[in-house]
């Protein structure tokens, strides 16, 4: 399995941070009023490689879900 894409969707006014699968999940919780932009922008808008964008509402980002390899064991 490959790395796990996060997309990270912090409201400006409300001070909320929502996490989500990918860009189509965004919009089955907030509308594009909400996040200040639509599908189609975000889709467009050079999130993947870590990009960042920020409307008047919201800022988003996109990054990658850090987790153990499976059966390791945490080191101190």
């Amino acid at each position: 399995m490959g790395p796990v894409k996060v997309i990270h969707v912090h409201l400006l006014g409300k001070r909320r941070d929502l996490y989500f699968g990918s860009i189509a999940a965004i919009f089955t919780v907030l509308t594009p009023d909400e996040v200040g932009c639509g599908y189609d922008y975000l889709r467009r808008a050079g999130l993947s490689g870590g990009g960042t964008v920020m409307t008047k509402k919201a800022c988003i980002k996109q990054s990658v879900l850090i987790t153990s390899p499976r059966g390791g064991k945490e080191q101190a």
